[in-house]
């Protein structure tokens, strides 16, 4: 074969492989188009690389005022790629030792000997991660950045960290159950308010494309198909951090002292609805309490005597009875059927009226007032509770709430002792803070707010949403039946079962509840304690509900005793540091002369004339009776007409020695309790007056 035909049987070789070449190729791409299947195309990309979630930082929960309650904390898993191709021999041998060093001074659960055993193991047996650590934090991370060999980066020195975040609370257990909880697994909240407002708090996951690298690990690839996450937004809830601490606190000691199974406390402002606090504490095997249920939220129980305030709503709202109805609460005892109803005071109180029978409490009392009155019409009776919206639930924001159970006629569990059973707050079912819900429309004038536990939604400082205040029944009845509860309400701590809550910087007003837990159960005998009420009682700013849970007997089971402590110590310390009471007191005591109380307009006349302040005296000579309206420098008298001998006057406001002379000059004989001045009266203003009838005044 000459050269010629041998260099081009050559060339033709070349050519005959390459069209092969060249055609195996197209026929590949043309199966691969047509007949190959997609999942096996894409099973093959993801080994290369693969779509990974970039998860955005969970939003922040404050407190009102911008304190955090909750934040999400960025740790670090640690390690070293100890045969990346940054790291020769030469550098591994000569800083392994000083790298060890460092490792066992900010690890010093291992020594230094330890971490040389694994760095020369995992460096010899060809391994592409030595995990260091699981969870280090930020500044932990910062030092090991200037470690030896680690300080040379993830390329040159083999050094890899992965970010993720933990939910931390700032303030401890702090209303912990009502804050909530989130997955370890998804960073979702599934508890509380990490719950309720979870979609707001997680923010928008972000994408990002990584390529598989030597070791089986994945490496971000950056290129304009990165999408990057949106954070969440901060939730400012209406929690108060001051009035939390004081309310758990209070709380945890009561608790302890009766040795009670749990209990919980909410603090309500009264015109928003916004839950100021929150607390719920369950007693441990070993005797400590901790935040294991929302028993405010989710607990139903029957409320006891708290629950009488409806009852005798529903009365006065009818216009069936009056405060001073009167009522034969006989020996203590009654009977219904083949039940006996009894009094907490043995001996029972006689014939009293309706107004005195709510203040001490009196089961005998309340129940045949409302059944004298509804036995004949029950149905509209358990209407009345439901226009009061007793049975709804509150639509409280926080999962777990269930619907409030007030029977109604013809259900299959009622029965003849339904009605007075239900009067004194049996045979019904409701969770404390559906309650309170309730007793806050009291305070508000009968406008019942949803309670509401978010102020606002910021991102980055700027406010996306604000939680404004609901209305869920805006008259649960008329003014006048409030303003008699309201005198009601303040009976009870003035001089009914709660009067160990009094002081003499503000007037509470509220209802003790002394309830068991399980009645009707033939064992022994388990009770829950209830104050429920709000302050200060002339201009309603915060409501308040205790409910302690099967205290101990030993240490006392009644209500004043167990629950009404905690809430005047939270009352008390409100007011001791809420600014507005004293700027209110401080106005008034620089804008207006020393408050008078109603008086003869003669004497009042001489106290004025010798501190040489001005009244209107001249132009009422006529009038006996007056009541002093002071002013930034002067005095105007109010008149106040007691000519009309047939009805009882109103002597509330007034000293004893006028009092009593006002009532003797309508021939009526005096009865006196307490000291200060009047604040109440019994019978009340208005009642006919018979001649030698006793009038009870009550001073305070």
């Amino acid at each position: 074969m000459t050269p010629r035909k041998e260099i081009l049987w050559r060339v033709k070789l070349v050519y005959l492989l390459l069209l092969a070449f060249g055609l195996i190729i197209f026929f590949r791409i043309v199966f691969l188009y047509f007949f190959f299947d997609d999942e096996k195309i894409k099973a093959a990309q993801e080994i290369v690389t693969k779509m990974d979630i970039i998860e955005p930082v969970r939003g922040d929960i404050c407190a009102y005022d911008g304190k955090v309650l909750a934040t999400s904390v960025p740790y670090y898993e640690v390690g070293i790629d100890l045969n990346c191709d940054g790291i020769s021999d030469k550098i591994f041998n000569s800083k392994k030792d000083s790298l060890a060093h460092s490792l066992s001074q900010l690890f010093p659960e291992k020594s230094k000997e330890d971490f040389i055993n694994e760095l020369n193991k995992y460096r010899d047996n060809g391994s592409r991660y030595y995990r260091i650590s699981r969870s280090v934090s930020y500044d932990v991370l910062k030092k090991m950045q200037d470690f030896p060999i680690l300080r040379r980066g993830q390329f040159g020195g083999g050094f890899l960290y992965f970010e993720y975040h933990k939910r931390e609370m700032p303030f401890g257990d702090l209303c912990r159950r009502t804050i909530g909880y989130i997955s370890s697994e998804n960073n979702r909240g599934f508890v509380g308010l990490e719950q309720a407002f979870d979609n707001e708090l997680y923010g928008v996951e972000g994408r990002t494309v990584k390529r598989r690298i030597a070791g089986g690990m994945y490496m971000p690839v950056k290129d304009g198909n990165q999408i990057e996450p949106r954070d969440g937004f901060e939730l400012f809830s209406t929690i108060d951090i001051a009035i939390q601490d004081v309310a758990e606190t209070a709380l945890e000691r009561r608790l302890k002292y009766h040795e009670a199974d749990h209990g919980s406390v909410v603090v309500m402002e009264v015109k928003t609805g916004k839950v100021r606090a929150i607390a719920n504490l369950k007693r441990t095997e070993s005797g400590n309490y901790i935040e294991a249920y929302n028993y405010a939220v989710g607990e139903l129980t029957d409320p006891g005597s708290t629950f009488k305030l409806a009852s005798v709503m529903v009365a006065l709202e009818d216009g069936l009875a009056s405060p001073n109805d009167m009522v034969d609460t006989e020996d203590g005892t009654t009977k219904y059927y083949n039940h006996i109803m009894r009094d907490s005071h043995k001996g029972g109180y006689g014939v009293i009226t309706l107004q005195r029978a709510f203040e001490v409490s009196s089961n005998v009392g309340i129940s045949k007032i409302i059944d004298n009155h509804y036995r004949n019409k029950q149905e509209h009776f358990v209407d009345r509770l439901y226009q009061m919206n007793l049975n709804q639930p509150t639509g409280v924001v926080i999962a777990g709430e269930p619907n409030p159970s007030i029977r109604y006629p013809g259900d299959p569990k009622w029965s003849g002792l339904s009605l007075p059973q239900m009067s004194i707050g049996y045979e019904v079912q409701l969770t404390p803070l559906q309650i309170l819900c309730f007793y806050n429309a009291v305070a508000n004038d009968g406008k019942m707010m949803r309670p509401i536990f978010a102020e606002s939604l910021k991102y980055r400082g700027e406010t996306i949403k604000i939680f404004e205040p609901e209305i869920i029944n805006a008259s649960i009845c008329s003014l006048q039946t409030i303003v008699m509860a309201k005198r009601m309400l303040e009976g009870v701590v003035e001089v009914g079962t709660a009067t160990n809550l009094k002081n003499d910087n503000y007037k509470i007003a509220g209802k003790t509840g002394t309830a068991l837990v399980n009645y009707g159960r033939d064992t022994e005998k388990e009770y829950q304690a209830s104050f429920a009420g709000y302050f200060p009682a002339d201009n309603p700013k915060y409501s308040c509900i205790v409910v302690i849970n099967k205290p101990d007997k030993t240490t006392g089971y009644y209500a004043n005793a167990v629950s009404g402590p905690v809430f005047k110590e939270i009352s008390d310390k409100i007011y001791a540091t809420d600014p507005e009471f004293y700027q209110s007191n401080c106005e008034e005591t620089i804008a207006h002369l020393p408050v008078a109380k109603k008086a003869n307009r003669k004497d009042l006349d001489k106290v004025y004339k010798c501190l040489n302040i001005n009244t209107n005296s001249n132009s009422i000579r006529d009038c006996d009776w007056v009541e002093p309206l002071t002013g930034e420098t002067d005095v105007k008298y109010k008149i106040r007409g007691y000519s009309d001998k047939s009805s009882i006057p109103d002597v509330r406001g007034m000293g004893l020695k006028d009092a009593i002379m006002l009532l003797e000059s309508f021939g009526l004989r005096v009865k006196v309790k307490g000291r200060g001045k009047v604040i109440r009266q019994e019978p009340m203003q208005g009642e006919p007056v018979f001649q030698g009838n006793y009038v009870t005044i009550i001073m305070g």
